[in-house]
């Protein structure tokens, strides 16, 4: 099997890390050129890691380019990973590998499919979520499963928190599921599509904290808007008050020194690190 991985994020390269820590090769890598996305979360550069390895290394602007459909066919590649890339793979980078191209999404799919993975598990109040290795087919995370690693969540679960748990479960699916998938007998698993869930993207304007929440509601969004994530929110007379952590109060419990109480209609909530920024006007 010839293997060719797409990515331009670390995320991306942890899992060519933990290929070649399996003892696996890459016959291909294509990310993006180096101007290209320097503000991207995560953005990382292949250069080094693929001369040290002698991967060939082909940067392109977009991966469905006659450039990478051109690079993947004159390698020969079998598999080709997608990992940590914005741009939706047509069906010309689809069929371009023999066997096909494959994705990491942080769920257990069917449940999850869609976007915001790591702030929904925690705003779901989820017993646990996890990662799954599947095909990707024209659909939107409805490919077969090839793998998955489950990740159960605590009471306390924050986004940053999660956010590590699930870069690493990345390679420890790697891990699992390569020998499988390097010997050819890795078998895949249709999705049902009437199964499952689907989740909608998100926008920082999502991590308003309303007055009418309870105080449970809004520790939820907090764990789940913390970083990396741009933060819950809640609109003072002075300014904005962008909460990164905090936990509910107890009635009659005297505010903690250093820490902001929100305003509730239901129960108390306590901001413990925050940060006020000015209103325009003031």
């Amino acid at each position: 099997m010839r293997f060719g991985f797409v990515t331009c994020v670390q995320l991306g390269l942890s899992c060519m890390q933990e290929i070649y820590a399996c003892g696996g090769a890459l016959a291909l890598a294509i990310t993006l050129p180096d101007h290209k996305a320097l503000a991207k979360s995560g953005r990382v550069h292949l250069d080094d890691f693929c001369a040290a390895k002698a991967i060939p290394l082909v940067k392109v602007a977009n991966v469905n380019d006659p450039e990478a459909l051109a690079a993947i066919g004159a390698h020969g590649i079998d598999w080709l990973f997608i990992v940590g890339w914005s741009q939706i793979a047509r069906s010309g980078v689809l069929a371009a590998p023999r066997q096909g191209a494959l994705g990491i999404h942080p769920t257990l799919l069917p449940e999850g499919r869609g976007r915001a993975a790591i702030p929904w598990a925690i705003l779901l109040g989820l017993e646990q979520t996890g990662v799954t290795l599947f095909q990707l087919d024209e659909g939107v995370d409805t490919g077969p499963i090839l793998g998955q690693v489950a990740l159960p969540l605590s009471a306390q679960e924050t986004a940053t928190s999660l956010y590590h748990r699930v870069a690493r479960a990345h390679r420890e699916l790697i891990a699992q599921v390569w020998p499988g998938l390097e010997a050819g007998r890795l078998q895949a698993v249709p999705q049902d599509p009437a199964a499952g869930s689907v989740w909608g993207g998100r926008t920082p304007e999502d991590g308003r904290i309303l007055p009418a929440m309870s105080a449970l509601a809004a520790d939820r969004l907090v764990r789940a808007t913390t970083l990396p994530y741009p933060g819950a929110f809640q609109d003072l007379p002075e300014g904005r008050l962008r909460v990164w952590a905090g936990r509910p109060g107890l009635d009659g419990e005297p505010v903690p020194a250093h820490a902001r109480e929100l305003r509730l209609a239901q129960g108390r909530y306590f901001a413990t690190s925050w940060d006020l920024e000015p209103s325009p006007s003031s």
